[in-house]
């Protein structure tokens, strides 16, 4: 693994810090498949997005594992920023770098994401045809989530407070006042609703996985983008590409998961469900990853190395 930064070819003022790595006996004359992961909403590249990046790598890709723009290590302000639309950017972005890497063969890029992250990586797919292969690991579509709420009982109507609040955060915000801010995942224990949201509080807030650059909270204002933001838009049109959804059993999540599968006009797509696993457990529950990583691998194997030794003999 070593950390690597590159500018962010939608936005050059903003640079994007990544981890990078390599398959085992990597030879740099080689040329190598390569996975882009995207971390959740409230994450960085340290977390539950470098475990699996890692993890595809020991399956002989080179991935890369990066945190989104105004946020984590990358730059730009305001710091916290989770616009979608700029987060779906980010992983055309993250392709854009490796396909400058004489040791990667652009006609062979796949990308995953994990929760708010498995959304943007299908986003992208949809208008970036780069993208060869896409991975799922419990998706969530950050719009459906903050309009319907975590178990899918809000009418979309309900929401109109949230984007209120939204707007009126950009007002304050362009006041000078203090950046105002809203929890991507409970803030302490007591805020959790439930054991599964009890457990993101306890995997960004505690020495699970809590991580300096990862405080759990966005900006205020994002949530004019978030409300009325749609990751899976035109993927009955448009994501075409093999597609591997992984989604936990127990998890609150998953009908996002069901969502997706539903709607992708992909021809190939599967939905793997990891028993007994929740939303968090596919995050760090060692037996669960182990599960998600056993189907990812041999999935973006197929996709990215034998197709294309297929296509060439």
């Amino acid at each position: 693994m070593s950390k690597v930064s590159f500018t962010n070819t939608n936005n050059p003022a903003i640079t994007i810090s990544a981890v990078g790595n390599v398959p085992p006996g990597f030879d740099a004359n080689r040329r190598y498949p390569a996975i882009v992961v995207s971390h959740p909403g409230g994450g960085v590249k340290e977390q539950t997005a470098g475990t699996y990046a890692a993890k595809l790598a020991e399956a002989g890709f080179v991935t890369i594992a990066y945190d989104a723009s105004y946020q984590g290590e990358s730059t730009g302000t305001p710091r916290q920023l989770e616009n979608p639309h700029v987060r779906t950017e980010d992983v055309s972005a993250a392709i854009d770098y490796l396909t400058t890497l004489a040791y990667v063969d652009k006609d062979r890029i796949g990308a995953m994401g994990i929760c708010a992250g498995a959304g943007y990586t299908a986003n992208a797919a949809i208008n970036d045809r780069r993208i060869k292969a896409v991975g799922t690991v419990s998706a969530v579509n950050i719009g459906s989530m903050f309009r319907n709420g975590w178990d899918n009982n809000i009418k979309s109507a309900d929401a109109m407070p949230a984007l209120d609040a939204g707007s009126a955060a950009r007002t304050s915000d362009a006041s000078g006042a203090q950046i105002a801010t809203i929890p991507l995942a409970p803030l302490t224990e007591k805020d959790a609703p439930n054991e599964e949201l009890r457990q993101a509080w306890e995997y960004y807030h505690t020495p699970r996985a809590e991580w300096p650059t990862a405080p759990g909270y966005a900006t205020a204002r994002s949530l004019t983008q978030i409300i009325p933001y749609d990751a899976y838009r035109m993927a009955d049109v448009y994501l075409t590409q093999p597609l591997l959804i992984v989604a936990g059993s127990k998890a609150g999540s998953k009908w996002m998961s069901d969502d997706l599968l539903k709607r992708a006009a992909s021809a190939d797509k599967t939905l793997h469900v990891v028993n007994g696993a929740n939303h968090m457990d596919l995050y760090d529950g060692k037996s669960f990853v182990a599960e998600a990583v056993s189907v990812l691998g041999p999935f973006f194997r197929k996709h990215l190395i034998a197709a294309q030794a297929a296509a060439a003999a």
